[in-house]
């Protein structure tokens, strides 16, 4: 029993110590980084009204909808996009090198329209069903689309009366294609050839997709955050984290001796655990999420202290060191986990009421705080369990215990306080 114990720990403590030095950074670099670590650009657009379409409150949540499905259909990481007043919008774009090119695809309408060789719109955009891009097999990119049932309908009709002449397709009052009916289409698809490369068929879709805005916007204020400003937040953050970490695991030493390295190490874990749960996740992270990574070691740690400072008053108690423990775990579970809910619920609240940073901020601090339980309970405890049973100290004042609350004969090793 003592020699196995001793196996288990010290595979254990070995095992987190090389896994954490040697992986903490590559995977803390790997998680995705937001605006303000990586740089990118800030985009604020404002609706303005014209005589066909007015600025209000259901205009500007359209475009901010719409404005959420291009920017998710370019791929870009954690992008943010929230209100502000009445007719203003927020765009960060994290890792964007080239604006002109987001601010292109986000400021345009996306007017699909299908004209006759008079001049007549016979659909638009509203007909559509789907858009993707693909490449045929000669090479072509184009763009497939996919119309409603009434579109079908109307472009089955508009086909079948104009068969050997033109049909203008048009994109914001610009003539993409213009070909020839060679027989009806009656199966509800049609392409757009002409994208000279896939990226560009992929733009179009992607437009086509997300709809036409329903008022005009335009581009008050574009902001750059550089590589060098990002780097320097980065730099900062990382100098945050170590500072923080290492004063948690130095008081740990100090207060609590043996007990306290064990804290470490679990948390050591509890931190490869919750980025590696970031990075499952695909989340990306802020500035306000590592400050949630920060406050959520500390509490990690806080939930030790309550079990540490119970274990203490069990061996003052008389019991033994395994008694001790066991006691010391069950005394302070509950205070645990009311508090650590109290903070679940906060993190809920934000989350669902805050935008941007604020839910980065939610989801680090409440994964962790749920991560922390599970190390701080579980984890330490077996950690100590096996320590105990190896039988290797004896002594309480190692595991944090004051001395002055026992004899003589209880320095020198047999765990029994004076009542």
């Amino acid at each position: 029993m003592k020699r196995g114990s001793l196996w288990k720990l010290a595979a254990t403590v070995i095992g987190v110590i090389v896994v954490f030095v040697l992986f903490i950074k590559p995977l803390a670099f790997s998680i995705r980084q937001g605006l303000d670590l990586q740089g990118g650009t800030h985009v604020v657009l404002e609706g303005v009204s014209t005589p066909n379409a007015k600025v209000n409150d259901d205009a500007m949540n359209r475009v901010q909808k719409i404005m959420e499905n291009r920017v998710n259909g370019m791929g870009l990481t954690e992008p943010i996009i929230q209100r502000e007043g009445k007719d203003r919008i927020i765009i960060e774009l994290p890792g964007v090198k080239n604006p002109d090119k987001a601010i292109d695809i986000l400021g345009k309408t996306a007017l699909l329209e299908f004209k006759d060789e008079d001049g007549k719109v016979v659909l638009t955009g509203k007909d559509l069903k789907n858009a993707r891009e693909e490449t045929n097999q000669q090479g072509q990119n184009l763009v497939e689309l996919e119309f409603t049932s009434a579109g079908a309908k109307k472009f089955a009709e508009l086909t079948e009366e104009n068969v050997g002449r033109h049909i203008s397709i048009l994109l914001d009052g610009k003539v993409l294609t213009s070909p020839v009916v060679n027989e009806p289409i009656t199966g509800g698809k049609a392409v757009i050839t002409g994208s000279r490369t896939l990226e560009e068929a992929h733009n179009l879709a992607l437009l086509l997709r997300s709809g036409a805005l329903p008022v005009k916007v335009q581009v008050i204020e574009v902001r750059t955050v550089g590589p060098t400003l990002g780097q320097d937040s980065k730099a900062k953050s990382e100098r945050a984290f170590i500072i923080g970490v290492s004063a948690v695991v130095l008081f740990m030493l100090l207060f609590y001796r043996v007990s306290g390295f064990i804290a470490d190490i679990s948390l050591m874990a509890y931190v490869m655990i919750l980025l590696f749960a970031l990075k499952m996740l695909d989340a990306t992270l802020t500035l306000p999420g590592i400050a949630g990574i920060i406050l959520s070691v500390g509490m990690a740690v806080d939930a030790n202290v309550l079990i540490f400072e119970h274990f203490k008053e069990e061996i003052r108690l008389g019991k033994t060191l395994r008694s001790a423990m066991n006691s010391g775990f069950k005394r302070a579970f509950i205070t645990i986990f009311d508090s650590n809910l109290t903070t679940i619920i906060a993190a809920v609240v934000l989350f669902f009421f805050g935008t941007g940073p604020i839910r980065g901020f939610a989801i680090t601090l409440g994964l962790g705080v749920v991560l922390s339980m599970f190390t701080a309970i579980t984890m330490t405890q077996y950690m100590l369990r096996w320590l105990i049973d190896a039988n290797i100290i004896h002594n309480p004042r190692f595991f944090g215990a004051s001395l002055s609350f026992f004899t003589s004969d209880n320095a020198s090793g047999d765990g029994k306080a004076v009542k």
